[in-house]
């Protein structure tokens, strides 16, 4: 099941409260440290299992989905351009049959 933003919301004023209870009873600068680590982390851990459950984090789902921009996907080598004026498809700046700079992404 994924994360509501109910459920969401719940789960960080919980670890509020953990890490207000934490800073109550470690000393000053230990207790800053864990309620910081704890506040930041499971956000984090969150949204990176709710990602890899969309498999768009290329996390634990095994089947190496988008990522940012598809550059997690497990055959993939990056995007490549099409030449709009000779319509060669390479990778880089510059078209290396003609040297035109136009160009269009090709997925």
């Amino acid at each position: 099941m994924l994360y509501s933003y109910k459920n969401y919301l719940i789960v960080l004023f919980a670890s509020l409260a953990v890490s207000i209870g934490l800073q109550m009873v470690l000393p000053f600068p230990y207790g800053l440290a864990a309620a910081l680590a704890i506040f930041i982390a499971l956000p984090l851990f969150i949204r990176r299992r709710y990602m890899s459950k969309m498999r768009g984090y290329g996390g634990d789902s095994g089947g190496g989905g988008g990522g940012f921009f598809g550059f997690n996907q497990e055959g993939g080598g990056g995007v490549k351009y099409v030449c709009l004026t000779c319509n060669h498809r390479y990778k880089g700046a510059t078209c290396p049959r003609c040297g035109s700079k136009m160009k269009r992404a090709d997925f």
